[in-house]
């Protein structure tokens, strides 16, 4: 954290984060994350340990990245959505020593193990919600005696350990160095055009993604102010007002979102200092993507392309390229290295479909405490995504379909192998399929055919939802459950899922 400790010393009084009418100037985000750094080592945080943050969008999750990585441990950051099995799952995986949480959570964080047997202390961001499930947050960095160290100087080592959904019905903990993180702000350089000292990022996606981690990281090495977007539901008025107020230079939304934001901006100009759009997650239609260019006409345009492992971009592609590539995720960036493999490792023709395989110093070092998975990921020496695409002349990319069977519902990351693995632990249920299924507003929604275990006892869809809901984060419940007589499988016994996906449009 040399970098923050820099800024401190050279820019005191500048705004590191805005978050509603609060501000953090860089001296403070120094001395904040000082203090909490003394506190977590006070709680038995060290180096190479691992420390559980469980918050929505907030200004002490960048105070704890900070405050972790002083100490050299590593950063667990969690999504707050999910159920209470899932985080114990997690916790008892990385090993976690302490918890850091928003009161808002901590109903959920109540029914842990880790909070309720075992013990883990938990430094609680009191926002006012009831029922707190741990030390208050700001009493114990205020007790705190700070910290001075300014972390490792080893590039390799580990920083973070990001939780990705698990096609095998458990999340795999991706582990990204310090040298991925530096090679994610060089390509946020490049890609964002991040190069100006007056930039202003609107970090808008959850923090416990990537997609900010990879907006936080730059704007923390390179001194630029960060705007947090508060997390809940999105208002595109209060979203133009927040870009004017705080002249917000660059902002990340998914497409459907953009054109929301276009159409009041049309209705109401607000004077913006916008210059840079990025988008992704989903796919653009022709539509939002003029839309974004007539409304913000001297912006650069870009998408990106990539996952959690690989932290995260490795292709991009601009506005005027999308228009003329309407469904390509782009061309890959500098520092990744990219090849169209068939299933015997062989590179595939121009036109041909293979899977995409990358490396580079941004690839992650492999899954936590999963050896097998990260000999599986990097067979041949190249990390293997799991997607199918096709490249053109050009060297423009296209995903073609997603070996990983991913479900993309407003913007979240669904594996049809977790809700699925849930599902066949209900004893009224002897087999489970789920595939995705178009849904107006979320892009995707997840829908679930299941076979009885006993074909007299149908079990009733409402019961297995419920089923989910206990077990699952709300937004991976299936939006439906069918009962069928058996799926279809092929000669192998694997599930055709695209004859599922036809059922489903055919009804």
């Amino acid at each position: 954290m040399q970098q923050v400790a820099r800024h401190a010393a050279q820019q005191p009084d500048a705004v590191a984060m805005h978050f509603g009418s609060a501000t953090t100037t860089w001296t403070e985000l120094e001395e904040r994350s000082r203090r909490l750094a003394g506190a977590l080592a006070e709680r038995g945080v060290r180096a190479g340990d691992r420390v559980l943050l469980v918050c929505a969008n907030r200004p002490e999750f960048v105070e704890t990245m900070v405050a972790v990585h002083r100490l050299g441990a590593v950063l667990v950051p969690v999504n707050f959505r999910l159920a209470a099995p899932e985080i114990d799952h997690i916790a008892v995986d990385c090993g976690a020593t302490v918890l850091v949480s928003d009161a808002a959570v901590a109903s959920v964080l109540a029914g842990t193990d880790l909070v309720a047997q075992r013990g883990v202390p938990n430094l609680v961001i009191d926002t006012g919600a009831a029922n707190r499930a741990g030390e208050n947050y700001e009493q114990a960095l205020s007790a705190a005696e700070p910290y001075n160290a300014l972390g490792p100087e080893d590039l390799t080592a580990l920083a973070l350990i990001m939780y990705t959904s698990g096609t095998t019905g458990r999340p795999k903990g991706a582990m990204l160095t310090y040298q991925n993180l530096l090679t994610q702000t060089i390509t946020a350089m490049g890609v964002l055009r991040l190069v100006e000292p007056d930039e202003v990022a609107a970090i808008t996606s959850p923090f416990f993604h990537i997609a900010s981690i990879g907006h936080i990281v730059p704007s923390l090495m390179l001194g630029h102010t960060m705007v947090v977007v508060e997390t809940g539901a999105f208002n595109p008025e209060a979203f133009l007002d927040l870009l004017e107020r705080h002249r917000v230079t660059s902002a990340f939304l998914v497409p459907t979102l953009w054109s929301r934001v276009c159409e009041a901006q049309q209705v109401r100009p607000r004077d913006l200092a916008l210059r840079g759009l990025a988008w992704g997650a989903e796919p653009a239609t022709e539509h939002s993507l003029d839309l974004m260019a007539s409304t913000f006409p001297d912006a650069s345009i870009c998408s990106s392309f990539g996952q959690t492992e690989m932290s995260p971009i490795t292709l991009v592609v601009t506005g005027g390229e999308s228009r003329r590539n309407l469904r390509s995720v782009g061309r890959p960036v500098p520092l990744v290295e990219v090849q169209v493999i068939d299933e015997d490792g062989r590179q595939v023709a121009i036109g041909e479909v293979g899977e995409i395989v990358y490396r580079g110093p941004g690839t992650m070092i492999g899954y936590w405490n999963d050896p097998a998975a990260t000999e599986e990921a990097f067979r041949g020496g190249w990390f293997h995504s799991g997607d199918l695409v096709r490249v053109d002349e050009e060297g423009y990319y296209y995903v073609v379909d997603r070996l990983k069977d991913m479900i993309i519902s407003g913007g979240e990351n669904i594996y049809s192998a977790e809700i699925e693995h849930v599902l066949m632990a209900h004893p009224a249920v002897r087999a489970a399929a789920v595939v995705g299924a178009p849904h107006p507003r979320w892009g995707e929604t997840p829908v679930a055919f299941v076979v009885p275990a006993d074909g007299e006892a149908l079990p009733d869809p409402a019961v297995l939802s419920d089923f989910c809901t206990a077990r699952l984060a709300r937004y991976k419940r299936p939006s439906e459950v069918i009962v069928v007589d058996d799926l279809p499988r092929n000669a192998a016994g694997k599930v055709r899922k695209s004859d599922l996906r036809a059922d489903l449009l055919s009804r």
